[in-house]
Protein backbone atom coordinates (compact mmCIF):
# COMPACT_ATOMS: atom_id res chain seq x y z
CA UNK A 1 0.00 0.00 0.00
CA UNK A 2 3.05 2.44 0.90
CA UNK A 3 3.99 1.68 -2.93
CA UNK A 4 0.82 2.99 -4.22
CA UNK A 5 0.54 6.28 -1.51
CA UNK A 6 4.00 6.86 -3.13
CA UNK A 7 3.59 6.15 -6.73
CA UNK A 8 0.22 8.75 -6.41
CA UNK A 9 3.12 11.10 -4.91
CA UNK A 10 5.06 10.85 -8.23
CA UNK A 11 1.79 12.30 -10.03
CA UNK A 12 1.60 15.26 -8.13
CA UNK A 13 -1.75 16.04 -8.93
CA UNK A 14 -3.03 18.28 -5.73
CA UNK A 15 0.60 20.20 -6.64
CA UNK A 16 -0.31 20.86 -9.89
CA UNK A 17 -3.94 21.65 -9.33
CA UNK A 18 -3.05 24.27 -6.34
CA UNK A 19 -0.59 25.55 -8.67
CA UNK A 20 -2.66 26.11 -11.53
CA UNK A 21 -5.72 27.79 -9.75
CA UNK A 22 -3.65 30.48 -7.64
CA UNK A 23 -1.72 31.38 -11.23
CA UNK A 24 -5.65 31.87 -12.50
CA UNK A 25 -6.14 33.66 -9.17
CA UNK A 26 -9.32 31.67 -8.31
CA UNK A 27 -10.06 30.78 -4.62
CA UNK A 28 -11.30 27.34 -3.59
CA UNK A 29 -14.85 28.32 -3.39
CA UNK A 30 -14.59 30.07 -7.15
CA UNK A 31 -13.41 26.75 -8.62
CA UNK A 32 -16.09 24.85 -6.57
CA UNK A 33 -18.89 26.53 -9.01
CA UNK A 34 -16.54 26.44 -11.95
CA UNK A 35 -16.15 22.65 -11.56
CA UNK A 36 -19.12 21.69 -9.81
CA UNK A 37 -17.27 19.46 -7.28
CA UNK A 38 -17.21 20.93 -3.51
CA UNK A 39 -14.64 22.90 -2.21
CA UNK A 40 -14.27 20.34 0.99
CA UNK A 41 -13.57 17.67 -2.31
CA UNK A 42 -10.76 20.04 -3.85
CA UNK A 43 -8.75 21.14 -0.40
CA UNK A 44 -8.53 17.10 -0.08
CA UNK A 45 -7.13 16.71 -3.89
CA UNK A 46 -4.65 19.98 -3.36
CA UNK A 47 -3.30 18.05 -0.17
CA UNK A 48 -3.15 14.86 -1.39
CA UNK A 49 -5.75 13.33 0.60
CA UNK A 50 -7.96 12.18 -2.20
CA UNK A 51 -6.78 10.89 -5.73
CA UNK A 52 -9.56 12.31 -8.22
CA UNK A 53 -10.84 9.53 -11.03
CA UNK A 54 -10.40 10.63 -14.55
CA UNK A 55 -14.00 12.28 -14.56
CA UNK A 56 -13.56 14.53 -11.84
CA UNK A 57 -9.75 15.25 -13.22
CA UNK A 58 -12.04 16.30 -16.14
CA UNK A 59 -14.11 18.93 -14.32
CA UNK A 60 -11.37 20.44 -12.61
CA UNK A 61 -9.28 20.67 -15.75
CA UNK A 62 -12.33 22.36 -17.53
CA UNK A 63 -12.54 24.78 -14.07
CA UNK A 64 -9.24 25.98 -14.92
CA UNK A 65 -9.45 26.26 -18.51
CA UNK A 66 -7.20 23.28 -19.40
CA UNK A 67 -7.11 19.81 -20.89
CA UNK A 68 -6.38 17.05 -18.73
CA UNK A 69 -2.94 16.26 -20.65
CA UNK A 70 -1.94 19.53 -18.10
CA UNK A 71 -1.85 16.77 -15.48
CA UNK A 72 0.10 14.03 -16.89
CA UNK A 73 2.86 16.39 -18.55
CA UNK A 74 6.03 18.17 -16.81
CA UNK A 75 7.47 21.41 -18.01
CA UNK A 76 10.85 19.89 -19.87
CA UNK A 77 7.82 17.55 -22.08
CA UNK A 78 8.27 18.60 -25.49
CA UNK A 79 8.45 15.94 -27.77
CA UNK A 80 6.02 15.07 -30.79
CA UNK A 81 6.92 11.53 -30.68
CA UNK A 82 6.65 9.23 -27.46
CA UNK A 83 7.72 5.73 -28.07
CA UNK A 84 6.69 4.19 -24.38
CA UNK A 85 8.73 0.29 -24.30
CA UNK A 86 7.07 -2.14 -22.10
CA UNK A 87 10.56 -2.62 -20.55
CA UNK A 88 10.78 1.31 -19.58
CA UNK A 89 7.41 2.05 -18.65
CA UNK A 90 7.45 2.33 -14.61
CA UNK A 91 3.76 2.02 -12.73
CA UNK A 92 5.49 4.38 -10.08
CA UNK A 93 5.81 7.35 -12.64
CA UNK A 94 1.89 7.77 -13.83
CA UNK A 95 -0.30 5.54 -11.44
CA UNK A 96 -3.12 6.80 -9.11
CA UNK A 97 -4.79 5.03 -6.30
CA UNK A 98 -5.57 5.11 -2.71
CA UNK A 99 -7.57 1.87 -2.39
CA UNK A 100 -9.33 3.05 -5.51
CA UNK A 101 -12.60 4.44 -4.26
CA UNK A 102 -13.74 5.08 -7.67
CA UNK A 103 -13.29 1.34 -9.23
CA UNK A 104 -9.92 1.82 -10.87
CA UNK A 105 -6.08 2.49 -10.63
CA UNK A 106 -5.00 4.65 -14.13
CA UNK A 107 -1.56 5.49 -15.63
CA UNK A 108 -1.31 7.58 -18.35
CA UNK A 109 0.52 6.06 -21.70
CA UNK A 110 2.15 9.00 -23.21
CA UNK A 111 4.20 10.97 -20.84
CA UNK A 112 6.79 13.50 -22.47
CA UNK A 113 4.23 14.62 -25.00
CA UNK A 114 2.48 17.93 -24.45
CA UNK A 115 -1.26 19.59 -24.99
CA UNK A 116 -2.69 15.82 -26.44
CA UNK A 117 -5.85 15.76 -27.82
CA UNK A 118 -6.40 12.79 -26.90
CA UNK A 119 -5.08 10.67 -23.34
CA UNK A 120 -4.43 7.26 -23.53
CA UNK A 121 -4.38 5.42 -20.23
CA UNK A 122 -3.27 1.88 -18.68
CA UNK A 123 -6.51 0.96 -16.67
CA UNK A 124 -6.82 -1.58 -14.36
CA UNK A 125 -10.26 -2.08 -12.80
CA UNK A 126 -11.08 -2.68 -8.92
CA UNK A 127 -12.74 -5.99 -8.32
CA UNK A 128 -16.19 -4.68 -6.35
CA UNK A 129 -20.01 -5.03 -6.43
CA UNK A 130 -21.37 -2.51 -8.93
CA UNK A 131 -22.44 0.66 -6.90
CA UNK A 132 -24.43 3.58 -8.70
CA UNK A 133 -21.43 5.40 -6.81
CA UNK A 134 -18.99 4.38 -9.51
CA UNK A 135 -21.21 6.59 -12.62
CA UNK A 136 -19.30 9.09 -14.07
CA UNK A 137 -20.19 11.19 -17.22
CA UNK A 138 -17.98 14.58 -19.01
CA UNK A 139 -17.88 15.52 -22.40
CA UNK A 140 -15.97 13.85 -24.96
CA UNK A 141 -15.37 10.17 -26.29
CA UNK A 142 -14.16 7.35 -24.84
CA UNK A 143 -12.25 3.99 -26.28
CA UNK A 144 -11.46 1.14 -24.49
CA UNK A 145 -9.87 -2.13 -25.17
CA UNK A 146 -10.12 -4.60 -22.69
CA UNK A 147 -6.59 -6.53 -22.47
CA UNK A 148 -7.05 -9.00 -19.82
CA UNK A 149 -9.84 -10.38 -16.86
CA UNK A 150 -13.67 -9.38 -17.20
CA UNK A 151 -15.00 -6.19 -16.94
CA UNK A 152 -18.87 -5.20 -16.32
CA UNK A 153 -19.34 -1.82 -18.52
CA UNK A 154 -22.28 0.10 -17.15
CA UNK A 155 -23.81 2.48 -19.80
CA UNK A 156 -27.00 4.74 -18.82
CA UNK A 157 -29.39 1.54 -18.07
CA UNK A 158 -27.95 -0.86 -20.06
CA UNK A 159 -24.96 -3.19 -18.72
CA UNK A 160 -22.85 -5.15 -20.88
CA UNK A 161 -19.87 -7.75 -20.26
CA UNK A 162 -16.40 -7.09 -21.88
CA UNK A 163 -13.79 -10.13 -22.85
CA UNK A 164 -10.40 -9.90 -23.29
CA UNK A 165 -10.05 -8.21 -26.72
CA UNK A 166 -13.45 -7.08 -26.84
CA UNK A 167 -13.63 -2.75 -26.99
CA UNK A 168 -16.30 -0.71 -26.53
CA UNK A 169 -16.36 3.23 -27.74
CA UNK A 170 -18.60 5.78 -26.54
CA UNK A 171 -20.15 9.00 -25.53
CA UNK A 172 -19.14 10.11 -22.06
CA UNK A 173 -21.53 12.88 -21.60
CA UNK A 174 -23.80 9.79 -20.93
CA UNK A 175 -23.74 8.13 -17.18
CA UNK A 176 -20.47 5.04 -17.73
CA UNK A 177 -19.11 2.88 -15.18
CA UNK A 178 -17.22 -0.18 -15.14
CA UNK A 179 -16.33 -2.77 -12.89
CA UNK A 180 -14.36 -6.55 -12.78
CA UNK A 181 -15.82 -9.68 -12.47
CA UNK A 182 -14.69 -12.93 -12.14
CA UNK A 183 -11.18 -13.74 -10.48
CA UNK A 184 -9.01 -11.18 -11.68
CA UNK A 185 -8.50 -7.30 -12.18
CA UNK A 186 -9.52 -6.94 -15.92
CA UNK A 187 -6.97 -4.40 -17.17
CA UNK A 188 -7.49 -2.16 -20.70
CA UNK A 189 -5.85 0.66 -22.61
CA UNK A 190 -8.29 3.41 -22.36
CA UNK A 191 -8.13 6.83 -24.92
CA UNK A 192 -10.48 10.16 -24.33
CA UNK A 193 -10.73 12.54 -26.48
CA UNK A 194 -11.65 15.61 -24.80
CA UNK A 195 -12.45 19.13 -26.44
CA UNK A 196 -10.68 21.85 -24.30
Amino acid sequence: MNDIKSQIKELRLGEKIRKLRQERRLTLQELSELSGLSKPLLSQIENDQVTPPIATLLKISKGLGVGIHYFFEEEEDQQKLVLTRASQQTPSRRRSGNDAPHGYLYRSLAPGMRHKPMEPFLVEFELHEWDDSFFYRHDGYEFIYLLEGELEFHYGTEIMQLLAGDSIYYDSSEPHGYVSVGEQRATAVAVLYTRD
